[in-house]
């Protein structure tokens, strides 16, 4: 298992956490709340946590390569909701 997490600098991590979880929440297995949310991929799982002045979001994969293409997946469409201060600052760190 890969996993790699990021803090994401912004002060509407749960408004930006809510509107991913529901927009995957069509095709995939999602469960969130304001503070917190889950989305189950098919090789991976991306899990956000919204603080005050930021958004952590970690992404777990079965493996490196789906890992390294799933954060890109994951901060794409993070950016694509937080359009009016995007593109945020991912700052990975790969789990050793």
């Amino acid at each position: 298992m890969a996993s790699s997490t990021a803090m994401v600098p912004t002060e509407s991590g749960s408004k930006y956490l809510q509107q991913v979880c529901k927009h995957w929440s069509h095709k995939l297995e999602v469960s969130f709340t304001p503070e917190a949310g889950t989305v189950t991929f098919p090789a991976s799982k991306a899990t956000m946590t919204a603080h005050a002045e930021t958004l952590e979001v970690q992404v777990d994969a079965d493996d490196d390569e789906t890992l390294q293409r799933m954060k890109g997946v994951v901060a794409n469409h993070i950016d694509r909701f937080a359009f009016r201060e995007a593109p945020l600052t991912y700052d990975w760190k790969d789990a050793a």
